[in-house]
């Protein structure tokens, strides 16, 4: 009898064999970043690949099936690509594990995530890389993408070899959230990505104003007597990065923009044509710095909370198209490390299986299409990776997610897969779940009853 598996329970699956299992999607609705409206499709997966996309109730001719999966209800899209995911190893595995994070990027439908390198140590080394990569591999679920770091160690002094962590598989350079004050070594290090057309992957982050700040400079964080970071940490380092853009060409991606004057930076900067992109964390859709007004330490977070302008350009610029991806920013952090007074508490909070769900409400508060929130998290980033996913095409490589738009469900400890459990969502009830994910045309993930 052929198995079919039921959407009612999570449930992660084990590691596939090497073989490929045949797998038809019945029931579903298929929906891309490119489709007009979500259509009646069945897909049909072999030997990695998407087979066949026919009108329900139609089959490629002797295809035999190894797993059903009932998508009655349900919407049929390429997996989703996430441009940040802390996975913690090496060196933070007491925060969570390669294991873990994995589990938990599939159960939120992500097939493909970016590491960013502020690992312990530092991807600044291939043999690290290599090793990051193949751990990956050897746990069969989502692709990771490591970014290289720009500098050894971080340290903003001397250059990494970028050739070697390309060859070893980094799509970018980044130092991560430490903010290079070096401006001649930034110089550098951008004239030597454009000479071999690598990217480079910048958070807009004044080195020295505001970095003893926890909270955005304002009424609220001086009510609160907490130290502010202002929105020109943000914009002086954008003015100096558009500027390096201009003599060197470089490709350059931001990341984490927070504030509606560096969304209208940005914006002159696309105007003007300067070679750039930008993405955007998904709990800064939603959350400001009111927000903070009970000190809860899973609110602190970098670059910090901002105005209800400052998110209302946020969500603007993600309709008209000045952010070109959403990203889940997933940090997890131990208990201790949270279990503090705000200011001193580690920044991060956790997204992978939150992503969805929340660029989905994005979606209906902003009366943007479906098809919009799902082209920021698969045809945007993908773009912005350079690599080809984020679609559904017959004999595309095969990595989809299924999931429920409308289903509701309560974020709790036991509803999580991360190790980590610092988000300000716990407790809270949101629509959209994921009920089955694909990678590499294997079944990864089902929430179906395990009885």
């Amino acid at each position: 009898m052929t198995p079919t598996a039921s959407l009612a329970h999570p449930q992660a699956l084990p590691h596939q064999p090497a073989a490929f299992p045949r797998i038809a999607i019945l029931g579903g609705r298929l929906i891309t970043a490119q489709s007009s409206e979500p259509v009646a499709t069945d897909v049909f997966v072999a030997q990695g690949s998407i087979l066949a996309m026919l009108p329900t109730g139609q089959r490629p001719a002797g295809f035999e099936t190894d797993l059903v999966i009932d998508a009655k209800g349900c919407l049929v899209a390429p997996g989703l690509v996430d441009l940040s995911a802390r996975l913690r190893e090496p060196g933070f595995e007491y925060k969570a594990t390669l294991e873990s994070e994995m589990r938990a990027a599939v159960a939120g439908g992500v097939t493909r995530l970016v590491c960013p390198p502020d690992t312990d140590p530092p991807l600044d080394e291939p043999g690290l890389v290599e090793m990051l990569k193949h751990r990956a591999r050897t746990l069969g679920q989502a692709h990771v993408h490591p970014l290289g770091a720009l500098t050894v160690g971080l340290a903003g002094e001397r250059l990494t070899e970028m050739a070697e962590l390309t060859e070893a598989g980094c799509v970018g350079f980044s130092q991560a959230t430490r903010p290079l004050a070096d401006t001649q070594v930034l110089f550098r290090a951008m004239q030597y990505a454009k000479t071999f057309d690598y990217t480079v992957w910048a958070y807009a982050r004044d080195p020295f104003l505001g970095v003893s700040g926890v909270a955005h400079s304002g009424p609220v964080a001086g009510r609160l007597g907490l130290p502010g970071v202002p929105v020109a940490n943000e914009t002086l380092r954008l003015h100096t990065l558009f500027e390096l853009v201009r003599m060197t060409g470089v490709g350059l991606h931001l990341c984490r923009l927070s504030s509606a004057a560096g969304v209208e930076l940005v914006r002159q900067a696309k105007r003007e044509g300067l070679p750039i992109t930008a993405d955007v964390a998904v709990h800064h859709l939603h959350m400001i710095d009111v927000d903070i007004g009970d000190y809860d330490s899973n609110l602190r977070v970098d670059p910090p909370f901002r105005s209800d302008r400052d998110r209302s350009a946020l969500r603007a610029a993600l309709a008209d198209g000045t952010i070109d991806a959403i990203c889940s920013d997933h940090s997890p952090v131990d208990d201790d490390a949270k279990q503090l007074p705000f200011g001193e508490a580690e920044p991060g909070v956790i997204g992978l299986e939150l992503l969805l769900p929340l660029s989905l409400k994005w979606a209906a508060e902003e009366r943007q299409p479906l098809q919009k929130a799902l082209g920021l998290l698969t045809a945007g980033p993908a773009k912005i990776l350079r690599r080809d996913c984020g679609s559904l095409t017959v004999g595309g490589q095969a990595d989809l997610c299924v999931f429920s738009a409308d289903e509701p469900w309560v974020v709790t400890n036991d509803t999580l897969y991360s190790q980590g459990r610092n988000t300000p969502y716990i407790g809270r009830e949101i629509l959209g779940r994921v009920q089955a994910t694909i990678v590499d045309g294997r079944s990864v993930f089902s929430r179906h009853d395990p009885s």
